[in-house]
């Protein structure tokens, strides 16, 4: 008899909270396929993350405007170039990671040619995941500040 009231308590409890799972904003968790909004308004913010991405590796270049415009176009394509690759179904993994090998050593071959070996060794160390967007955004908020505080 115990038993089956013990089953029955922890039962009713795991149901209970299975049932009151909410996300971190407090809201109910529902599963249902994404809308046509949803997947329209999610590729939005995507391609304005990646736009305020390099508009903040741009900052820790040393190249002026003009080759600055010239590596943000060619960031732009090499982000949608990789996407492709990665979309494509593989037979096996090492074929997808041989094409994004491929992908990061052709794709930046003609801007070698155009900027200094320190920013082209910056872009290679991003493209391998090595950038620190944080620090960047750090540095800002602390030029913001003097700036404000030289003005006041």
């Amino acid at each position: 008899m115990k038993k089956i009231v013990l089953i029955t308590f922890a039962l009713f409890l795991g149901l209970n909270i299975f049932a009151q799972r909410r996300d971190r904003m407090g809201n109910p968790v529902v599963n249902r396929e994404p809308t046509e909004k949803d997947i329209e308004n999610y590729k939005r913010k995507i391609e304005e993350r990646k736009e305020e991405f390099i508009a903040n590796f741009l900052t820790t270049l040393e190249a002026d405007e003009f080759q600055k415009e010239i590596i943000k176009q060619y960031l732009n394509s090499y982000f949608d170039a990789k996407q492709e690759v990665l979309k494509v179904k593989y037979e096996r993994n090492f074929d997808r990671e041989e094409a994004v090998k491929k992908l990061d050593n052709s794709h930046f071959k003609e801007l070698e040619e155009l900027i200094s070996k320190d920013d082209m060794a910056k872009i290679k160390e991003m493209i391998k995941g090595n950038f620190d967007e944080q620090e960047v955004k750090k540095e800002k908020k602390k030029k913001r500040k003097k700036r404000k505080k030289d003005k006041g």
